[in-house]
């Protein structure tokens, strides 16, 4: 776990009889600007880690990114005040461009929001018809209601603070082979697409996307758009998510906890 996820603060904890003066974990959430060729495209808050990551993975969300070869370079520095962003700031490679006019997105969104400003919701669907076509995809039922339990150890930011959510991407196997934590649900599954992206995944339709807490519209547009057939969520999908699931082809659960789950759109369950 990467040591800038967390800092101490000091918290009484109170009880019926007693109260307790002690210096608890608590999730870091600062702000990140992303920048490409120089030029501001995104403020988001997050939890400092993997930034990399993040926004390799928020870009090729977007369509900006289809290979880890779309980068020349990338930096990033850190804020020298409270105040202000740190910064991440991506090259693009020669012959790949980004236009600007084009994007539908306000970019200024937080740790809670992931799609807030989006112009056209009736765009959400477009480009997502043939994110479900490939090799027929098969996931043991077994397996799948056994991984709670085998991500539970790989949450270690979420067991020190509790304020924290997880993305996993595991292979065809249900191997875990990424996990990524973040205070923003979104900015954990654009971490597991980023570290995709690097490992020449991105666009390859194969394994599993585990998140925590409930499955938005926004987890299932990334899922889609890096070519993950199979999303499966702690919590509830929403009634958009079950739509952009069934317009994209992916295999959507939810509630996998317990023992069980609830499949909303697919046939990837075996």
């Amino acid at each position: 776990m990467d040591e800038r996820m967390i800092q101490k603060r000091p918290v009484t904890r109170v009880t019926g009889r007693s109260s307790e003066r002690f210096d608890d974990d608590v999730a870091v959430e600062r702000a990140l600007e992303i920048r490409v060729d120089g030029r501001e495209l995104s403020v988001t808050l997050r939890t400092p880690g993997h930034d990399e990551d993040l926004a390799l993975g928020f870009l090729a969300s977007e369509g900006v990114l289809r290979r880890a070869e779309d980068v020349r370079a990338c930096t990033s520095s850190a804020a020298t005040h409270r105040d202000e962003p740190d910064v991440i700031d991506i090259s693009l490679a020669d012959g790949v461009a980004l236009d600007w006019s084009k994007l539908e997105r306000n970019f200024a969104s937080t740790a809670a929001c992931g799609i807030c400003g989006r112009a056209h919701l009736e765009s959400l669907h477009a480009g997502l018809a043939l994110a479900g076509e490939g090799p027929a995809v098969r996931i043991e039922r077994a397996a799948l209601l056994a991984l709670p339990e085998r991500v539970r150890a790989l949450q270690a930011g979420f067991a020190a603070t509790g304020g924290v959510h997880a993305a996993v991407w595991c292979d065809g196997a249900l191997e875990p082979r990424v996990s990524r934590e973040d205070v923003g649900r979104h900015n954990a599954v654009d971490k597991v697409c980023g570290w995709r992206l690097r490992e020449g995944l991105h666009g390859t339709r194969e394994g599993l996307l585990w998140v925590s807490g409930r499955a938005g519209a926004e987890l299932v547009l990334k899922a889609a758009r890096s070519r993950i057939p199979v999303l499966a969520a702690v919590g509830a999908p929403t009634t958009l998510a079950i739509e952009l699931a069934e317009t994209a082809g992916l295999t959507l659960v939810g509630f996998l906890r317990e023992g069980r789950m609830n499949v909303y759109t697919g046939d990837a369950i075996a």
